[in-house]
């Protein structure tokens, strides 16, 4: 990048509000330094152009916020490992354990890098027509797929991008598979791009170890294309891989440093024009070939922005697209917005969730265990179970979010037995207790009892499990969208009187007229008295205990 480009965008962060760093949002006031060309992948015509003013007439459909829960597929070569999270980062770390089982079981990083990870995956048990049909019948209303990741290995047959899954790994169009599994059986598709940070986040893959017999000789990070000869990745550049063809951050070798760089602030070493026209062409494409209804991008605003516009036209694009293909914008997600960036964008708030209802549909996205397969997650029993998983989609729905919940995939494409498990018994709550989380809107309040108490959002969302955990006094309320209906979901089995303060009939302003028992024929003991509506504790007890909804018929007062 020029030298003037790149003190542009400086001067741009330092003259930002400081209220904008405290939140971790970007300015939609800023100029793009670069502009990306749209010759080769063009921008669909439509009423929305690659402005932020322009975005600003998004809406999001109403299929999207009836369908509040889906299930994500975040699944990619680093599944391959069965290592967790940040695995293409983290194994160019020494002293890292992932470095340690890198070494233990690959070799190390100088000769066997993340690009042989992707050699050596396969994929060879995936189906994804059974994933898919099993995640519909659970109760999923849309399906999303990994395209890319940090990694930034394409996922599809990449008209831009050598190193796609149909030229090396398993050689199969992974998200052409899944897109034809959802769409058989009638889910809207979504693809998720997290491959604008790659720039920085392989940055490791620059370093070398600091200690032992293996001091000072390089990771694979910098290797080109002609250092290929007579290898297995002959005729494949690394770089276009690594993309590490730029003087690495300072502090790039710190683990931890990115975190607050995520912005391209911070001091990160900003991606070159070259680099964003890249992700700009690949992502068109994938929009393309897959036809996606939903979008979700890993980036603060739209990916490298401001670095560039790239983001803004790909928004264009998408938008436009789907109005042309299905009527409706379909549904484009972005992280730590700003107030005037919430008109443009749909807010996905990572493992959290706000402490009230937010006028705009929003969703937040979380996991069972971790974002990418972990064995040891597996072996230590440390998933979610079907109860927290359904607490957690009751008190989303009720503040107007959606649920998308990740079942980690393991490298060969399979998922283990606890996972189909926990699948299960989320699936015999949604058959009995659909009604009150499909199609609702908030209502007045949220809910009630000890738990409603919030815990302040952290950067990307982050507050999960940070509150107080949910017992059989706390109650989340959803409504129908005609509002004659309101659905109590009860945070368990009470064994004593509910006492429902925001329910009394002159509290509330509404009658209730009638109650009873999802799923049960069984006689509920209520009372609606001024102050408060009361239940009785039930005298037995039902099958499904995660969660009880009690369903009451509304007449207005006023």
């Amino acid at each position: 990048m020029p030298r003037p480009a790149f003190f542009r965008l400086m001067l741009a962060f330092i003259a930002l509000p400081v209220f904008v760093f405290a939140a971790g949002s970007i300015s939609s006031d800023l100029s793009p330094v670069s502009t990306v060309s749209t010759v080769t992948e063009p921008v669909a015509a439509g009423p929305f152009a690659p402005s932020w003013k322009s975005l600003a007439a998004y809406q999001a459909p109403e299929w999207f916020r009836d369908a509040k829960f889906g299930i994500w597929a975040h699944w990619g070569p680093q599944c391959q490992p069965e290592a967790g999270d940040w695995y293409a980062r983290e194994m160019y770390s020494q002293g890292n354990w992932k470095y340690q089982y890198h070494v233990e079981h690959y070799g190390h990083p100088s000769a066997f890098g993340f690009k042989d990870v992707i050699h050596v995956w396969k994929a060879e048990k995936w189906d994804p027509a059974r994933l898919v049909s099993l995640y519909k019948r659970v109760g999923a209303r849309y399906f999303f797929a990994m395209a890319n990741h940090h990694d930034n290995l394409d996922m599809w047959a990449s008209r831009h991008h050598a190193w796609n899954s149909v030229r090396v790994g398993p050689q199969k169009d992974i998200i052409a598979g899944w897109a034809a599994a959802a769409r058989a059986v009638g889910l809207p598709f979504g693809v998720s791009v997290h491959a604008a940070h790659a720039w920085s986040w392989y940055e490791t893959a620059q370093g070398a170890d600091k200690t032992g017999v293996m001091a000072g000789v390089p990771y694979d990070g910098k290797l080109t294309l002609a250092d290929g000869k007579g290898t297995w990745w002959e005729g494949l550049d690394p770089q276009e891989l690594y993309a590490q063809n730029h003087t690495p951050s300072p502090r790039y070798q710190d683990l931890g440093a990115i975190h607050g760089r995520w912005n391209w602030s911070g001091g990160v070493t900003l991606p070159d024009a070259a680099y964003s026209q890249a992700f700009y062409d690949r992502t068109v494409d994938l929009i393309n070939q897959a036809k996606p209804d939903l979008l979700y991008f890993d980036d603060t605003a739209l990916p490298l922005w401001p670095v560039s516009d790239a983001g803004l036209q790909i928004a264009a694009h998408f938008y436009n697209s789907n109005l042309a293909r299905r009527g409706d914008s379909g549904v484009l997600f972005g992280k730590i917005l700003s107030e005037d960036q919430l008109d443009s964008l749909t807010w996905d708030i990572e493992r959290g969730v706000p402490e009230t209802i937010l006028p705009h549909a929003w969703q937040t996205d979380t996991c069972i265990g971790g974002w990418h397969y972990d064995r040891g997650l597996y072996q230590r029993g440390n998933y979610k179970n079907a109860r927290t998983v359904i607490h957690m989609l009751a008190d989303i729905v009720s503040k107007n979010g959606n649920l998308l919940l990740n079942i980690p995939v393991r490298g060969d494409g399979s998922i283990d037995e606890k996972e189909e498990a926990i699948l299960e018994d989320i699936a015999a709550w949604m058959e009995v207790n659909g009604e009150a989380i499909y199609a609702t809107r908030p209502w007045k309040v949220f809910g009630e009892g000890p738990a409603s108490k919030g815990v302040a959002l952290s950067a990307q969302g982050f507050n999960e499990g940070k509150g107080k955990s949910f017992t059989a006094a706390d109650v989340r309320y959803t409504a129908s969208k005609d509002g004659n209906t309101l659905y109590v979901i009860v945070m368990g089995v009470p064994t004593e009187t509910l006492r429902l303060e925001a329910l009394g009939r002159s509290t509330s302003g509404v009658n209730i007229t009638g109650a009873r028992l999802l799923g049960r024929q069984v006689s509920l003991a209520w009372q609606q008295q001024d102050s408060a509506l009361v239940i009785k504790p039930l005298a037995e007890a039902p099958a499904i205990t995660a969660a009880l909804v009690v369903k009451l018929n509304l007449e207005n007062q006023r």
